[in-house]
Formats: structure tokens, sequence, C-alpha cells
């Protein structure tokens, strides 16, 4: 039974952009989260003491850090999602 069945047309619509926006707002806190994540772990990585600029070394690790943490992440989305849809057939 669908927790929608006793709902008027206007009040599903209402739910259904209410589940929507809750969803974008997840994305933005997986996204957020994320960011703090490869934040921390290049700032480890890459930042030896902090100085009111970055150097040259440093800047570029920081630039690598982040690429890579961003295409790990994105392999790793990927892989999983075929891997979901080898199970869907």
């Amino acid at each position: 039974m669908d927790s929608f069945d006793n709902l008027s047309a206007s009040e599903k619509a209402e739910a259904s952009e209410l589940q929507k926006m809750i969803a974008i707002e997840q994305q933005k806190a997986q996204f957020q989260a994320q960011v703090h994540t490869f934040t921390d772990v290049c700032w480890d990585k890459c930042v030896d003491s902090p100085g009111s600029k970055l150097d040259y070394r440093t800047e570029t690790c920081l630039q690598n850090c982040v690429e890579r943490f961003i295409d790990t992440t994105l392999a790793i989305t990927n892989r999983f999602t075929q891997m979901v849809q080898k199970g869907a057939h």
C-alpha cells in the first residue's frame, strides 16, 4: 500500500516536491562532507607549516591530491553503479 493513497492530487504533488527537495539537500550534505574529507586528507599530506601563502610545492601537492581524490571517488562510484546494474538484470 502506498503511503500517498489517502492524499489529494495537490497534496501528492507537494509531497513529491518535498521529497525532491530533501534529496537535493542530502546531495549537498554529501558533497560538503566529501569536500571536508579531502580538505583534511590533503592538508595533512601536503601542508608542512602554514604560512601567509602557499609555496609552489604545497599548491601543486594540494591540487594533485584533490584531483586524485576526485578521480578515485568517481572510479568507485562508477564501479558500484556497474555492480548494481548487473545485479538488476
